[in-house]
C-alpha cells in the first residue's frame, strides 16, 4: 500500500482515512424520541480530533512531546497566563496546586502540616484530599442557594492565626464571588487556589476588568475528562503567572526532579555536571538531582493532540453551554413555587457545567430524581453533598486536629437533601433540552 510514498506521503494518507472513518461512523446525529437516554454530559469532538490522535500515535513517542508543549503554550495564550502545566487528570492538578504551596521555595509562607486551608464541603472530594492527605486542616465553610458557593459572610469566622490558604471550587461553572474572596485572601496574606475544573471559559469582572477564572488566584486548576467543558479522555492542567509556583508544579509533576529539561533533551542549562547540590557530589548529573518529594503526573502526548484539536473549536462549546442553560432556566419558569432555579453569581458570565435545581419544602427530592432518570434523563448530585458525612470521614470524624467546621453547613446539609443537577453540555440539541424541561415539570407535579 505505501510502496511508492514517502513516510510523510503514507501519513497523510492515513489521516485523510481517519478523517472519512470518524465522518461515516463517528458524526451520526441520531433523530431524538422521547425515552431516549439523555446523559448529563457526553464526549463532544469533531474528525479533527480524532486525526490529532492519529497522528501522534504514528510518531510513538507515547509521552509528552510536540503536542504537550504545543497545548501548554495555547492554553496558556488562552487563560492569558504566562505558565501552563499540563497532567493527567484534574485531580492530579488539584494535588500539584495544593503541594506546590507546600514547596520549600516559598519560604515562610509554605503550607505545612497542621495549618489551615479554608474550603467547602458541597464539592467534590479531590478538592480537599491533598489538603488531608498531606496533614494539612481543612475548614469548612457553609455555602448559599441559588448560587451553591461558599458563604463569603462566614470566612472572617473561619479564618485563624493557622490559616495559610483557600482553596474551593467554581461550583458547575458558577464563579464564586472572586471580589470578596481576592479581597478577603489580600487582607489576610493567603495563597487563594482557584479549582476551575467545572467552570472553564466562565469570566468575572474585577476592578473593572473581564477576567477568566482559574486566572484571578494564585494558582487555578483544570480537568479534561470526557464530561467537562473539553477533554482529552482522561488529563488536566495547571496554570499561574506566580514564577516560583511554577517551578514547584514542574518538579512535582516530574518525580520531584530539579532539572527543568523536557523529556528526550539533556544539559539544557549548560551546567548538567558542574554544580553542588545538598551533599551530593560536585558535578552529580543534574537530571539526577531531587529538590522535592514528588511524583509521575505527565499526560502523554496522544491525549495532548486530542486537547489541542478541543482547544480550537473551544469557544463554540462556551456558548453553547450557556445557550443550553438559558433554554432550560425559561422552560422552567413558572416552577419557582415548587423548586429554586440556580443563578449566576454578580459579576460574572458562567460557562455553565449544568443546570442545579433545589426542590423546595413539601417537594420529595428522591422520587423527583426517580421520576426523571426513569423519563430517560441522567441526573446527578452536588458531588459529596457534605463531605463530612461520607464514610471517607469515618476516621475522622468528630477529631478537631483533622479538620474543623464553621457553624452548622445548614446549607450544606440542605443542598445534600434537596438538590440535583442535569447537564447541559454542548451536544445538547434544543428538542432534548424541551424534553428535560416537560420531564421535570411532570415530576413535581406527581
Amino acid at each position: 500500500m505505501f510502496e511508492n510514498m514517502t513516510e510523510d506521503q503514507a501519513r497523510q494518507q492515513i489521516l485523510e482515512e481517519v478523517k472519512a472513518y470518524h465522518d461515516k461512523f463517528h458524526n451520526q446525529e441520531k433523530p431524538f424520541k422521547e425515552g431516549d437516554r439523555i446523559p448529563y454530559a457526553s464526549r463532544y469532538y469533531g474528525h479533527e480530533e480524532m486525526v490529532n490522535l492519529v497522528d501522534s500515535s504514528l510518531e510513538f513517542w507515547l509521552t509528552s512531546g510536540r503536542y504537550t508543549d504545543k497545548f501548554e503554550a495555547d492554553f496558556s495564550k488562552y487563560l492569558g497566563v504566562k505558565y501552563c502545566s499540563l497532567v493527567n487528570s484534574g485531580s492530579s492538578a488539584n494535588l500539584l496546586a495544593f503541594m506546590a504551596l507546600t514547596s520549600h521555595l516559598l519560604g515562610d509562607r509554605r503550607i505545612m502540616p497542621g495549618d489551615e486551608v479554608i474550603t467547602v464541603a458541597a464539592g467534590f472530594p479531590t478538592t480537599i484530599a491533598p489538603i488531608i492527605q498531606y496533614g494539612a486542616v481543612p475548614v469548612f465553610v457553609d455555602m448559599t442557594i441559588p448560587q451553591y458557593n461558599i458563604d463569603v459572610n462566614a470566612l472572617e469566622e473561619a479564618v485563624s492565626d493557622k490559616t495559610k490558604a483557600v482553596m474551593i471550587a467554581h461550583t458547575l461553572g458558577n464563579p464564586w464571588d472572586l471580589g470578596a474572596i481576592k479581597e478577603f485572601c489580600d487582607k489576610h496574606e493567603l495563597w487563594l487556589v482557584e479549582d476551575n475544573c467545572d467552570a472553564l471559559g466562565s469570566t468575572y469582572t474585577i476592578n473593572g476588568e473581564e477576567k477568566l477564572t482559574g486566572t484571578i488566584g494564585d494558582v487555578g486548576t483544570s480537568s479534561f475528562y470526557p464530561p467537562h467543558h473539553m477533554t482529552m479522555g482522561e488529563g488536566g492542567a495547571v496554570y499561574t503567572d506566580n514564577p516560583i509556583i511554577h517551578k514547584a508544579v514542574r518538579s512535582l509533576r516530574d518525580w520531584g526532579r530539579d532539572c527543568v529539561c523536557p523529556s528526550g533533551r539533556d544539559n539544557l542549562c549548560g551546567h548538567r555536571f558542574d554544580k553542588q547540590y545538598g551533599e551530593l557530589p560536585l558535578g552529580y548529573d543534574h537530571k539526577y538531582v531531587y529538590s522535592h518529594f514528588g511524583y509521575n503526573l505527565k499526560a502523554t502526548d496522544m491525549q495532548a493532540a486530542v486537547g489541542c484539536a478541543q482547544l480550537e473549536k473551544f469557544p463554540t462549546f462556551v456558548e453553547r453551554r450557556r445557550h443550553n442553560f438559558d433554554r432550560l432556566l425559561a422552560a422552567l419558569k413558572g416552577t419557582e413555587d415548587k423548586l429554586i432555579l440556580p443563578e449566576p453569581c454578580p459579576n460574572s458570565k458562567p460557562s455553565w457545567f449544568g443546570f442545579l435545581i433545589t426542590c423546595k419544602e413539601g417537594v420529595d427530592k428522591n422520587k423527583v430524581v426517580q421520576y426523571i432518570e426513569n423519563h430517560g434523563v441522567q441526573t446527578r448530585m452536588l458531588f459529596a453533598g457534605n463531605i463530612v458525612k461520607q464514610p471517607c470521614f469515618d476516621e475522622y470524624r468528630g477529631d478537631s486536629s483533622k479538620y474543623r467546621v464553621v457553624g452548622n453547613l445548614e446549607v450544606t446539609d440542605r443542598i445534600m437533601n434537596n438538590t440535583f443537577w442535569i447537564g447541559v453540555y454542548p451536544g445538547m440539541t434544543d428538542e432534548k433540552l424541551d424534553y428535560m424541561a416537560k420531564i421535570i415539570k411532570e415530576a413535581v407535579e406527581q
